[in-house]
């Protein structure tokens, strides 16, 4: 799916087009990791917005590198694993 930053999205399309699960993206909207819109009365519906998803995206992309580099730089003591 290609995502266009102006748009609303569900949830279930965000998860589909991350290739996550529902929970993951709830989730990542209750730590407010993952902007979000909740619409209606009581419980409602969440909605998320394409720049949102995007946002999202490079926040995961940035947290993978960063722990890529730490990992790299670790040594494990005591010999072999």
């Amino acid at each position: 799916m290609q995502v266009e930053s102006t748009r609303l999205y569900r949830v279930r399309a965000v998860a589909e087009a991350l290739d996550v699960s529902l929970a993951t993206i709830y989730r990542a909207v209750e730590s407010g990791a993952l902007r979000a819109v909740r619409l209606g009365v009581g419980k409602g519906t969440i909605r998320i917005s394409g720049q949102a998803v995007l946002d999202y995206q490079a926040a995961c992309e940035r947290a993978a590198a960063t722990r890529a580099t730490q990992d790299q730089g670790v040594e494990f003591a005591g010999g072999a694993a």
